[in-house]
C-alpha cells in the first residue's frame, strides 16, 4: 500500500467574508466564511474553526469504524459530538483543544470493556488528532441497547 496520499482542496473568494471550498475529487462544494464572532463574520456558514473540529471528529469516526471492523466488535450505533476551543495564546489565535464525546451503543453488557478499548484505540490512532498541536480531550460513553430510550 502506498504510504503517501494527497488530497486537493481549492478555495475561491465569493464576496465579503465568504468563499467556497471545492475539490476535483469530490462532488459537493462547501461555503466557508469568517465565523460570526469576528468582524464581518457570517452566521450559519461553515468556518475554518468548524472544519478543524469536524476533521478531528470525523477522523475519530472513520478510525473507529476500521478498528471496530478489524476487532469484530458488534455495535448498533455510533455518534460523536465535538467541541473545538479557539483562544488567544501568546497573542495568536489557536484551536487549543478539541473535546470528543463519542457515544457507542452495543447489544451486550459483556462487550462494554472491549468496546471502550476499541474507542480508546480509535482516538489514539486518529491521524488528524496525531497531526495537530491542539489538546484532545476524550470523553467516550458506551451504552447497552436496552439502555437507549425508544
Amino acid at each position: 500500500m502506498n504510504t503517501e496520499h494527497f488530497y486537493e482542496v481549492d478555495v475561491k473568494w465569493v464576496n465579503d467574508r465568504l468563499g467556497v471550498l471545492d475539490s476535483p475529487e469530490l462532488h459537493d462544494k462547501v461555503d466557508v466564511a469568517t465565523p460570526p464572532q469576528f468582524p464581518k463574520g457570517i452566521d450559519k456558514v461553515w468556518s475554518p474553526e468548524h472544519l478543524f473540529t469536524a476533521a478531528v471528529n470525523s477522523c475519530l469516526m472513520t478510525t473507529f469504524l476500521a478498528i471496530a471492523e478489524n476487532s469484530k466488535l458488534e455495535f448498533e450505533d455510533f455518534s460523536s459530538k465535538a467541541r473545538g476551543k479557539l483562544e488567544m495564546v501568546n497573542n495568536k489565535y489557536v484551536m487549543s483543544e478539541v473535546i470528543l464525546m463519542p457515544q457507542l451503543t452495543i447489544k451486550r453488557e459483556e462487550d462494554r470493556e472491549r468496546a471502550m478499548r476499541v474507542l480508546q484505540k480509535s482516538e489514539a490512532a486518529c491521524l488528524i488528532s496525531n497531526s495537530i498541536k491542539s489538546e484532545i480531550k476524550f470523553e467516550p460513553e458506551v451504552l447497552i441497547s436496552t439502555q437507549v430510550a425508544a
